[in-house]
């Protein structure tokens, strides 16, 4: 009886991220189509017709999907928000510091845990350990999860085939047993995205020291806030190692949860993104609309006539 309660609650989550998954491939579609066209200005009746649907049901989409109207969701793609969010956040990092891990990132936090390997553990490349895997659907694309018992060891967007995207997990894990268990891996990616909170998500990374470093830093950046590589690296105390920072977000194992994706350049244009620069633009979007809507009010608007334009 317990385990069919379970596997109907499981069931019952996929079917939801199923949904979720294909809203977000037409959202995809979307903001393609805006960014191809951001000198036209297209409409909602444009963008509808782009997707498939009518103005009327494209704006149900979008609401659904991020919580907010289209002309709001579109007005957070651009470059004048990335501007004024990365000027809001540029304390951010600094303010965390002041006040250990708690300040303007709190519920955040809350959201994450994590531990990372010891110089022994990382040289051993993770010998004798069992890794759980199991693809699944998330609000931007497939996703493969990891998870050991010390926490969550990947997470990455299926780009590609799954036979790639284990190549990817194994070269990553070399000497470590990789064990598929759908059932493992359902229970731990859902409350990442649902917003829910509960336990906080335990991460176990393996990296470098200064890539571990890193990553501490980047999970003190709130969602809805972004922040520079340049302050992040003013905020690991290596202010001229930028490019060594890029490196290590580059190899970032534990997309989303460890967000790399709030990092863009000073000028507020996107730069390299693991996973493609339209899923980055659309977590960038979804997540201020969240960090928006919990706080009642309106992020800083627009400044900069057009929509995001390629960097």
């Amino acid at each position: 009886m317990v385990t069919l309660a379970v596997s109907d609650g499981l069931l019952e989550h996929d079917r939801a991220a199923m949904k979720s998954i294909l809203d977000y491939r037409r959202i995809e579609r979307a903001i393609r189509f805006i960014d191809a066209h951001v000198v036209d200005q297209p409409s909602l009746e444009d963008v509808a017709r782009e997707i498939g649907l009518s103005p009327f049901h494209a704006q149900r989409l979008f609401t659904r999907w991020a919580g907010i109207s289209p002309k709001r969701f579109l007005g957070l793609l651009t470059v004048g928000h990335a501007k004024a969010a990365l000027q809001a956040g540029e304390s951010v990092l600094d303010a965390t510091y002041e006040v250990g891990l708690s300040g303007p990132s709190r519920l955040h936090d809350l959201f994450v845990s994590y531990e990372a390997m010891t110089p022994g553990e990382y040289k051993l490349q993770g010998a004798s350990l069992v890794i759980r895997y199991g693809v699944h659907p998330t609000p931007f694309g497939d996703a493969l999860l990891l998870a050991t018992e010390r926490g969550i060891a990947g997470l990455s967007f299926v780009e590609g085939s799954l036979d790639e995207a284990l190549e990817e997990a194994r070269a990553a894990w070399p000497l470590s047993r990789l064990v598929e268990d759908r059932t493992a891996t359902a229970s731990l990616i859902g409350p990442l995205f649902d917003g829910r909170g509960g336990a906080p998500a335990r991460l176990l990374l393996k990296g470098t020291n200064f890539q571990v470093k890193v990553w501490s830093a980047l999970l003190r950046v709130p969602p809805g806030r972004v922040v520079s590589y340049m302050d992040l690296a003013s905020a690991i105390g290596q202010p001229r190692a930028v490019r060594a920072v890029g490196n290590a977000l580059a190899h970032n194992p534990v997309g989303f949860v460890v967000p790399c994706h709030r990092v863009i350049r000073a000028t507020g244009a996107l730069g390299d993104y693991r996973w493609g620069q339209v899923r980055r633009r659309a977590l960038l979007a979804w997540e201020a609309a969240r960090a928006e809507a919990a706080s009642g009010l309106p992020a800083q608007e627009n400044r900069i006539p057009g929509l995001l334009a390629t960097s």
